[in-house]
């Protein structure tokens, strides 16, 4: 007679527990919206800060058939004369002489237009990487390496400084505003003041170098 079989013990399989994965933490993605947002923003503001600059300063202007009034042009009898004369004329025309020397710079920037192009860059560098630049910025990053704001602004400076006294746009630019400084001192010393009414409460409200306070409310003080 055959052997009975052992009979057969109950077994578990233990399986291993399924390694749940850990949730991966999801990368908050920074949003460049704000920086992208930043730069027009600021362009926007730079723009309104000259608009309303411009129209403060040209507010004060004369009228221009008052300055090319060719009847109040006369030979003065000395230098003192001439001196006087150029003094009170600056006082009551010095919007409208700005512009004429304004306007001579832009002629000559107009026929020369690789000056004007330099001049164009460094503005567009000058906006880019400084005046429009938001205050929180990361630090610039070019070649290589970070660079500081300081280091930024000297490096501006010294571009500036490489095209205004190193190549032909400066001569041009020293060239276009003497001639309009020349223009202006000419029309000073023959104009016959007599008959201007200097009005010195707007000249106190005005005070101080017009070009420096045009560039501090343009830049907001910035510059």
């Amino acid at each position: 007679m055959a052997a009975a079989s052992p009979p057969l013990l109950p077994t578990t399989i233990v399986l291993p527990a399924a390694a749940v994965p850990s949730p991966s933490p999801v990368p908050t993605a920074v949003s460049s919206a704000d920086n992208n947002d930043a730069n027009p923003a600021a362009a926007r503001a730079f723009l309104s800060r000259l608009l309303e600059s411009t129209r403060r300063a040209l507010s004060g202007a004369r009228p221009w058939a008052e300055l090319a009034d060719r009847s109040a042009l006369s030979r003065p009898d000395s230098v003192a004369d001439a001196t006087s004369r150029l003094r009170k004329n600056l006082a009551y025309f010095r919007v409208n002489y700005a512009a004429v020397v304004a306007l001579s710079l832009a002629a000559a920037l107009l026929a020369h237009p690789f000056s004007l192009a330099a001049l164009l860059a460094l503005l567009a560098a000058w906006c880019l990487l400084y005046i429009l630049r938001p205050a929180d910025a990361p630090p610039l990053a070019a070649f290589g390496r970070t660079f500081s704001d300081k280091e930024v602004l000297g490096g501006l400076i010294a571009s500036s400084a490489f095209v205004v006294f190193l190549t032909s746009v400066g001569s041009l630019i020293f060239s276009a505003l003497a001639l309009g400084a020349a223009v202006v001192c000419a029309h000073g010393a023959f104009r016959v003041p007599e008959d201007l009414f200097l009005d010195e409460p707007d000249q106190g409200a005005g005070s101080g170098n017009p070009l420096l306070s045009f560039i501090a409310g343009a830049t907001g003080g910035r510059v």
